[in-house]
């Protein structure tokens, strides 16, 4: 019995972490390099962040809303990574987000920021609409229905 008990444990534990993975840019170029037809909405993002976790809804919408359609909602959390097991997973699951979720595993901020967009001034939230014909950035904070028309009007 105690160890059907520690198997459960550890697939209940294995299953929230793996819900939110670290993120190496090169990753992220990589994965959109080999998407094809696939539009990546790429949103950047923290716990901490009022403005973020109230658009996130939305976010989640637009994932449903586009589950048959070459679109990938992607989340990037920007919090520290020693909050990954304490903070991000617990909230991720609290907030029954079922969009990809991962944790910027970067270790120079002003790096990867310049890297994401030359504009970026660093502040959250922001989203990335990228595919092979586009790429376009916002340093906003995006309405359901804003979402929706950027998605619509990349093509």
């Amino acid at each position: 019995m105690r160890i059907f008990l520690i198997i459960c444990l550890s697939v209940i534990t294995y299953s929230a972490s793996a819900q939110v993975k670290l993120l190496k840019l090169d990753d992220l170029d990589k994965r959109i390099a080999n998407g094809k037809d696939t539009t990546y909405v790429i949103n950047f993002w923290a716990t901490w962040c009022t403005p973020c976790v109230a658009e996130l809804p939305n976010f989640e919408k637009l994932r449903v809303d586009n589950l048959k359609k070459p679109v990938k909602v992607l989340l990037v959390s920007l919090d520290f990574k020693s909050k990954l097991q304490r903070e991000v997973i617990p909230f991720v699951k609290n907030n029954q987000i079922n969009a990809e979720v991962f944790l910027l595993n970067e270790p120079d901020q002003q790096q990867y920021i310049e890297r994401i967009d030359q504009k970026w001034s660093g502040a959250i939230p922001a989203t990335l609409f990228v595919n092979k014909k586009t790429r376009r950035f916002y340093e906003k904070e995006f309405t359901e229905t804003e979402l929706k028309n950027t998605l619509l009007n990349l093509k």
